[in-house]
C-alpha cells in the first residue's frame, strides 16, 4: 500500500501545470470524487473555470488510471485532453503525472487510511491475491 501525501499531491499538479500550462482550455472537469480534488488544484494553476461537467475543449483529470473504463466513458461523450495523477499502467491516449505498478493499492491524501485499509483486504479477497 502506497499512502499518499499532500506534498506529492502538490507535485503533481506541478507537472501538470508544466506539460499543459502553455495549452488552451475551457476549464478543468474533475471525476468524482478522486478527480475533484486535482480539478480544483488546476483550475486554479491555469486560471481556468472548474466545470461541474465535461465539455469539448477541456482538461478532464482523474486521480488514477485503473481498468480505464471511467474516462473511456467521458472520452465517448466529449473531445477533451486527459490527464490522471497515478496511472496503473502506459498512458495511450491519456497522461500521467505518474505511473506505477498496476497492483499498488493507492491511498490518496483526502482518503482515510483505515478504510482503504480495509478495502485493499476486501478487493485483494475478491480476486483472489494476497495483501
Amino acid at each position: 500500500m502506497q499512502q499518499l501525501s499532500w506534498i506529492q499531491f502538490d507535485l503533481a499538479v506541478e507537472t501538470i501545470s508544466e506539460r499543459y500550462g502553455s495549452r488552451s482550455f475551457a476549464g478543468v472537469y474533475g471525476v468524482p470524487r478522486g478527480g475533484v480534488c486535482l480539478a480544483v488544484a488546476l483550475s486554479h494553476a491555469f486560471s481556468l473555470p472548474w466545470l461541474p461537467e465535461p465539455k469539448d475543449g477541456c482538461l478532464v483529470v482523474d486521480d488514477v488510471y485503473e481498468t480505464g473504463q471511467t474516462l473511456r466513458a467521458i472520452r465517448e461523450q466529449v473531445d477533451a485532453t486527459f490527464v490522471v495523477w497515478m496511472s496503473k499502467c502506459a498512458p495511450e491516449w491519456w497522461d500521467a503525472a505518474t505511473t506505477i505498478s498496476a497492483d499498488e493499492w493507492l491511498v490518496f491524501p483526502w482518503e482515510n487510511v483505515d478504510l482503504a485499509v480495509e478495502d485493499e483486504g476486501l478487493y485483494r479477497a475478491s480476486r483472489s491475491m494476497h495483501p
